[in-house]
């Protein structure tokens, strides 16, 4: 089964939480942290790595954290994946210069390789502009004014 890291999944987290709190210029770890559950010292290494990655800008001092280093629409789950786990392959023969000693008689190589290659599509088709949109549109919408429940 085809799984996302605890990393990359906090990663993506972070990135989401970042995108729906636009009017904060930045916001620490353990803001980040303690809205989703997560152990803020694994969270400020991922932070830094997406950093590292030019995916967020850290800013230092008493009102310091990490923003977007793009708009949301333009970083995709893709670039966040792979800045936090590297590339994506979902079998180990589908890339490199190296094969197995199976290479010369495989005959699922190539399949795979568009199986890793479909899913990469699909994750950059995903921007984290979107994931927090999902997020919104999963929220029920308030009300205005008064409302009465009849039993």
């Amino acid at each position: 089964m085809l799984k996302l890291t605890k990393k990359a999944d906090y990663g993506l987290m972070a990135l989401k939480y970042l995108a729906e709190h636009p009017e904060t210029p930045a916001l620490s770890a353990k803001d980040v942290a303690d809205a989703y559950g997560i152990p803020a010292q694994l969270l400020a290494k991922i932070l830094q790595r997406l950093t590292k990655s030019g995916l967020l800008r850290s800013h230092a001092g008493m009102n310091g954290g990490y923003a977007l280093a793009r708009d949301a629409r333009q970083i995709s789950a893709f670039e966040v994946i792979h800045a936090i786990d590297g590339p994506l392959f979902i079998t180990s023969c589908t890339k490199g210069a190296h094969g197995c000693e199976l290479t010369p008689n495989c005959t699922i190589k190539e399949p795979l390789a568009r199986v890793n290659d479909t899913i990469a599509g699909v994750l950059k088709s995903i921007s984290i502009h979107d994931l927090a949109e999902q997020e919104q549109a999963a929220r029920p919408r308030h009300v205005q004014g008064l409302v009465s429940l009849t039993l």
